[in-house]
């Protein structure tokens, strides 16, 4: 219990803490305009550890579940270029969600368990027949947001290294798309120009092709039981 109170009072700090000091300022598309060059000045003089900042930040901002994940993504393709910018925020993210992940269970897995196991019996049992496969179509399909599939996992029996492998591939396509649309900031203006119908579409199609083996299986075991005497 000590230990859960714990965990409560340094994620109450460090939110309270980033609404306290008004951080959010500086996780806009204009804040990043404005400090491009001095990033990128710094960037230059100390590359290693600007990287190693950035994935610091990274992933802070996504363990906490605060806004700002977005913009830095954007920051990483404008100072680290494409293919960089997605590796890095690859692994700031990952790591971020992970800990999100590891959280939510610590806190709040025995609870749920407790009121809602028998109902919930059947959920778990379909979600760890097909974990992988349902954790990359959740990354892919842009309609659910990150951090609550980050908390919303972390109440499942999902293994927590099949968890970080599907959020390690599920996340690179969007990833990329932001990271590519940083390098090339001058032509943004809002964030609207970046998750255009035909990227939203295409990350629906992915996630369609992600869930194709677990439709199959299911297609199969009915069938087979359907002609079984």
């Amino acid at each position: 219990m000590k230990k859960k109170i714990a965990v409560l009072v340094i994620l109450t700090l460090g939110i309270a803490a980033y609404y306290y000091f008004d951080l959010g300022a500086y996780l806009s598309l204009e804040s990043l305009k404005t400090h491009r060059d001095r990033l990128q000045a710094f960037y230059e003089a100390n590359r290693a550890g600007m990287i190693l900042g950035f994935i610091g930040v990274y992933i802070v901002t996504v363990a906490l579940s605060l806004p700002g994940a977005t913009i830095l993504t954007l920051t990483a393709g404008a100072l680290f270029g494409s293919v960089t910018g997605t590796l890095v925020v690859n692994v700031g993210a990952t790591l971020g969600a992970t800990l999100a992940f590891l959280v939510a269970r610590f806190l709040l897995s025995d609870w749920v368990e407790a009121r809602f196991g028998e109902k919930l019996k059947p959920f778990h049992e379909g979600f760890a027949r097909n974990a992988f496969n349902y954790l990359l179509f959740l990354r892919l399909v842009p309609l659910f947001p990150f951090f609550l599939i980050n908390l919303a996992a972390g109440l499942t029996r999902i293994r927590t290294g099949t968890y970080i492998l599907g959020t390690m591939i599920g996340i690179l396509p969007g990833s990329f798309v932001y990271a590519n649309a940083g390098a090339n900031l001058a032509a943004i203006n809002s964030l609207q120009d970046i998750a255009s119908p035909g990227v939203l579409g295409a990350f629906a199609l992915l996630g369609l092709f992600a869930l194709i083996p677990t439709l199959y299986q299911r297609y199969k075991g009915r069938r087979a039981e359907s002609t079984t005497p």
